[in-house]
């Protein structure tokens, strides 16, 4: 899949994991979205391919990969192009795989 069609698919993907995110009662503030610098080299926050999520629930800010994974898990079931930083202890941190990189 070109580039250009999976930071598309990734929109989409991100825009309907957000309305279910609101539907179970968190609340969201975006964190890096796309980034030039400051994450590890090859990130896909420089290809527009991930997100940092800042989820809030009951008004408490959620910082612990634990407090994620009812959240990654939904996100790894979107699409095989799915992962969730939680399986390398970035719970916030969502995106598509591209060639390797997460």
């Amino acid at each position: 899949m070109r580039l250009g069609t999976k930071q598309e698919l990734f929109a989409q993907l991100l825009g309907e994991h957000l309305v279910w995110l609101y539907e179970q009662g968190y609340k969201v503030r975006m964190g890096d979205v796309w980034a030039t610098d400051g994450h590890k080299v090859n990130s896909n926050h420089y290809l527009k391919l991930a997100a940092d999520l800042n989820l809030f629930y009951g008004g408490k800010y959620l910082t612990d990969t634990e407090d994620h994974r009812k959240s990654g898990e939904k996100w790894e079931t979107r699409h095989s192009l799915c992962r969730w930083g939680g399986r390398f202890q970035d719970g916030n941190h969502y995106s598509l795989i591209h060639y390797g990189r997460m």
